[in-house]
């Protein structure tokens, strides 16, 4: 009962906002997946005070997400970099459903699902069907094609890539990538929602990899293979690089916050894509994708976590 309140009174909210013209401003948006990036999202476009319908799958996985939010903004809790007051203004404007028709409600769509191309494709698809036809989807995506993405949808030049980097509430970037189709209005529209949202903004005209996924993976994949030949270990390769070259992080540590798996999906799309062999997976990012150890979401990988 509490959530069908909560979902009325955002639409009314949303109804009374947006007057004639629903470009003139964005007062909720749904997000698409609750994973990693999916919570980062809703928890930096909350914190801006706009309203977040959460869509999970199944009523289970978005219940999960919503808990693993909470869990991490405790984490920044206990690091003084948020206050309990901040969380519970956040979680107050995040409502979390698996009922894919919520999408309808927002003015906004956030598209934050794994990084498979059919799996995206087929999603637009359907919400091209619910939502309103002037709605802009945007897809957070690190390496795929916008334009593919848009095909099968009717509304082609209302979509638009936002690449966001993890951890999505701190780091100021964010990529704006421009299908074929996207129209200047789209894009202008959604280089304004990254200023309200506090990011630096760079527009991208669509490649494979854009320009940080093209540009680190590369060089993530080349320390892999140094710890793979046994030239030197994961903790020397990122102690060498951090004083070596001025980075906050090493490449490894960095390999296992992105995840190992989804590191491993960007690097098999840049390969198919551009043929070029710097872009093909190292051996030992593959053994240990396979293990299962994927990086700080399961405790292990290139390093192990509490």
């Amino acid at each position: 009962m509490a959530d069908k309140e909560k979902m009325m009174d955002i639409e009314i909210l949303r109804q009374a906002d947006l007057g004639e013209d629903k470009m003139d401003a964005v007062k909720v948006v749904a997000v698409l997946g609750a994973g990693t990036m999916g919570q980062g999202i809703s928890q930096l476009v909350a914190s801006k005070g706009m309203e977040v319908i959460l869509i999970e799958r199944t009523e289970e996985k978005a219940k999960l997400g919503l808990e693993a939010l909470e869990k991490s903004m405790d984490e920044e809790i206990a690091r003084w970099t948020m206050t309990e007051s901040e969380k519970k203004a956040i979680l107050r404007r995040v409502r979390v459903t698996h009922k894919i028709d919520d999408v309808i409600h927002g003015d906004l769509v956030i598209e934050a699902i794994d990084e498979n191309l059919e799996a995206k494709r087929n999603l637009f698809k359907k919400i091209d069907g619910i939502c309103d036809k002037d709605t802009i989807f945007i897809t957070n995506t690190s390496a795929l094609s916008i334009t593919e993405i848009a095909s099968y949808t009717e509304r082609q030049d209302k979509i638009i890539g936002m690449h966001f980097l993890n951890p999505v509430p701190k780091i100021p970037l964010v990529e704006i990538v421009r299908g074929l189709k996207t129209s200047d209005e789209t894009y202008q529209f959604i280089k304004s929602f990254a200023e309200t949202l506090d990011k630096t903004a760079v527009e991208v005209f669509e490649y494979p990899g854009y320009i940080t996924t093209r540009v680190i993976v590369p060089m993530i994949n080349e320390a892999i293979h140094i710890v793979m030949e046994g030239v030197a270990s994961a903790e020397h390769v990122d102690t060498a690089m951090k004083l070596g070259y001025n980075f906050p992080k090493g490449p490894l540590s960095l390999a296992d916050q992105i995840g190992l798996d989804e590191l491993m999906a960007w690097m098999e799309t840049l390969f198919r894509e551009l043929g070029e062999a710097k872009y093909r997976p190292c051996p030992l990012l593959r053994k240990l994708v396979r293990a299962g150890h994927l990086g700080k979401k399961t405790g292990k990988g290139f390093f192990e976590y509490k």
